[in-house]
């Protein structure tokens, strides 16, 4: 396990500093943020970022993520010159270091919630989503509240209302197609540089408004895998996206993907299973729904040795920031994930 914390740049308010300071921490996962989707990232940015990082003592291995352009997953006539754009971007990152690209084909939305700041009963927040408050908003709606947490911000009102409604005329079989076009001429370069390709599931795991969501079950990852049967095309295993359904049994999930050898890189985190949601939870077994030390235990002893990182936390003691992307609670959750590593280790060995 190589213990991993995302860092969103110099205007993070979580330095590389502090996050050092965290033990047993190897990699800062990254990106090039003030370049659009779709984008070459200036090899000089690149560099920046992997000398902030390595002079901080840490490795520059993982980037979360590069975006994939709308147009790769609408399958317009554009995309060819986004599918290059992309595999120039992963040669570059390969040639500064990179090991592990994580990555998502979510139409519009990476994520969605309906809360940043729900209040927990001991006075944290954290994440939530409630399905009430979902079906409470129309994206075709001119009225509606297009202000859900998560949604990409760089769509004005009409243009948001153009892309859900191009996405909400697609079938699944037809962002199944799109995808397979992108990692047949994705992954042979990924291949070729050495850089395992991490794609995050659905988050949630169901569709919203409409639109196709396909990567969110066993038996799409298995579809998913079997697109381009190399080893470089693996998932990030995140135990909230998955977690979030009863449907998912992410302990079985964790062993048999990680038995393949195609998860290279895990979020974890908790979360509280509701009948209209779901809520992010400190990343204790008992807070939530998740058995963290079962999943941990799963990749353990199924030779998982890649990149793992806390995800989601909530904010405790007053911190304020990034919603769930702040330092207190991350921290606490990356000391318990070595905590049930070493424990599971030894108790092995």
């Amino acid at each position: 396990m190589k213990l991993s914390f995302r860092w969103y740049g110099e205007e993070d308010k979580v330095t590389l500093e502090q996050i050092r300071q965290i033990p047993g921490m190897h990699s800062i996962v990254t990106a090039v943020y003030d370049v659009p989707a779709g984008e070459v990232w200036p090899e000089a940015s690149i560099g920046r970022l992997k000398r902030q990082v390595e002079g901080a003592g840490m490795h520059f291995e993982v980037i979360e993520s590069i975006p994939v352009h709308e147009d790769i997953k609408l399958g317009k006539p554009g995309r060819e010159r986004y599918i290059e754009n992309y595999c120039e971007n992963i040669r570059r990152v390969a040639a500064a270091g990179v090991r592990c690209v994580c990555y998502n084909f979510m139409p519009v939305f990476d994520w969605t919630r309906t809360q940043l700041d729900h209040r927990l009963e001991d006075g944290s927040t954290c994440l939530a989503y409630y399905q009430r408050q979902v079906e409470a908003v129309n994206p075709l709606e001119s009225d509606s509240d297009l202000t859900l947490p998560g949604w990409d911000a760089s769509y004005s009102r009409e243009e948001l209302k153009q892309v859900v409604a191009e996405y909400q005329a697609m079938t699944e079989e037809e962002l199944w197609g799109n995808l397979q076009y992108f990692l047949e001429r994705m992954i042979p370069v990924a291949a070729g540089c050495g850089v395992n390709m991490a794609i995050h599931e659905d988050d949630p795991c169901w569709s919203i408004f409409g639109l196709p969501r396909i990567i969110t079950c066993e038996k799409n990852l298995d579809r998913f895998l079997k697109l381009v049967d190399d080893p470089h095309n693996g998932i990030t295993l995140c135990t909230g996206s998955l977690g979030c359904s009863g449907h998912n049994d992410v302990v079985h999930m964790a062993a048999k993907y990680a038995a393949q050898g195609r998860i290279h890189f895990v979020h974890m985190r908790n979360v509280k299973v509701l009948e209209d949601g779901f809520e992010e939870r400190a990343h204790l077994s008992s807070c939530g729904t998740l058995d963290m030390y079962a999943i941990m235990k799963a990749l353990y002893d199924n030779g998982f040795c890649g990149y793992i990182r806390p995800d989601h936390g909530r904010m405790i003691w007053g911190e304020t920031g990034r919603p769930g992307y702040g330092l207190y609670d991350r921290a606490l959750g990356a000391t318990y994930l070595n905590g049930l590593w070493e424990a599971i280790e030894k108790g092995i060995k």
